[in-house]
């Protein structure tokens, strides 16, 4: 039996978008039910996700498609209620070294249950699962393992592919059109442990307040939406290059501020400097990074541990709706211990060195 109602039919529903209209969140929640569910032919999917991309995609066709994703993912079981995850949408086309990945160790090992949701490389040389398998850890089938993993370890790395499999269906439309949609917003608001809160990193910086409020309004207690600025354009994550434009939600609130490395104490540095390569090259660089290595890597990936350590509810840096450098600065430092005590090691070789925690991934179409 079918979880959505067909009624308009998805044709209603194109040529609706198609003439330029914007689509309730009810209406776009009713057409990626049928995305979803396989019911869309290629060649009205791909007329579809022109249209929204042409026009420009609302907040609540957003909102619609993230509650259609979500009702269709497989949900990891009793993930801990103070769960963060840490991710960017990719398609900032900078190339850089694997930041939100890194940041996952560096907070487990404070203890924070980080349940990082991840996918192959799309839009860069190396994504999060392309690296975790150099570094020796496999996606995980089991979702009670993956429960276990995020109990014990305070980590569990969700492989996009293995929680979304209705994705598969957008999967040859998305890469044949070649260009940015929609669905590259949707991964990082999806995450199958239903965090209630997380740092999502994001390509374009008129994203961040739709970002914030979906999420808000889905019921995250604490969510910010960064955009960075940098030498070289513009970033999904925090970086040394330049401010991030920052929209959070708060509890309920939303607050608009901004964060540069000079407020946590770092020299502003080019993009250039935390440039990335293969998954083979960016293992290395984080197991490097893991093991004491110094240098713009370590620094920008303790930036965006300490704005996640406000996130997770582990050191507020706001003050009067604003940064606090100070505030800023002792969660720098916390994330600094993590690293030099070697606990973010300790959890890199807890996931690595546990064979029960992993089996073999399967292909299953997603792109």
């Amino acid at each position: 039996m079918s979880v959505f109602t067909q009624e308009p039919a998805f044709s209603d529903i194109l040529k609706k978008a198609a003439s330029g209209q914007s689509l309730s969140s009810m209406e776009a929640e009713n057409a990626f039910n049928i995305i979803m569910e396989g019911g869309a032919e290629p060649v009205p999917l791909a007329a579809f996700l022109t249209a929204l991309h042409m026009r420009g995609e609302t907040p609540d066709e957003l909102e619609g498609a993230v509650r259609a994703v979500r009702a269709h993912m497989t949900v990891l079981p009793a993930a801990p209620s103070e769960s963060i995850d840490v991710c960017g949408t990719g398609g900032d086309g900078l190339g850089t070294l694997n930041v939100s990945t890194a940041v996952a160790f560096v907070l487990a090992g404070l203890g924070v249950p980080v349940a990082k949701h991840g996918n192959r490389a799309l839009s860069s040389q190396s994504g999060a699962t392309d690296v975790l398998e150099k570094l020796g850890i496999l996606p995980i089938e089991d979702l009670q393992k993956q429960a276990n993993s995020l109990q014990s370890n305070a980590l569990a790395f969700l492989a996009a592919p293995l929680h979304h499999p209705a994705m598969r269906h957008a999967g040859p439309v998305r890469k044949a059109l070649g260009f940015r949609t929609i669905f590259n917003l949707l991964g990082p608001l999806c995450n199958p442990a239903q965090v209630k809160r997380q740092l999502v990193g994001v390509f374009d910086q008129s994203w961040c307040e739709p970002v914030s409020q979906t999420l808000g309004r889905l019921g995250a207690e604490c969510a910010w939406a960064v955009h960075g600025e940098t030498d070289e354009g513009g970033s999904d994550e925090l970086t040394l290059a330049g401010s991030a434009t920052v929209v959070a939600w708060e509890y309920g609130k939303t607050l608009h501020f901004t964060v540069s490395p000079e407020m946590a104490g770092f020299p502003v540095s080019p993009i250039s400097s935390i440039r990335g390569g293969d998954a083979e090259h960016n293992s290395h660089k984080l197991r490097a990074l893991l093991e004491g290595e110094k240098g713009s890597y370590r620094d920008t990936v303790l930036l965006n541990a300490a704005a996640a350590l406000h996130v997770a509810g582990r050191g507020n840096i706001l003050e009067t709706g604003k940064i606090c450098p100070n505030s800023l600065k002792k969660n720098v430092a916390l994330a600094a211990r993590s690293l030099d005590d070697g606990h973010a090691l300790r959890a890199l070789q807890n996931a690595s060195m546990s064979p029960t925690l992993y089996t073999a991934s399967k292909n299953t179409g997603l792109s």
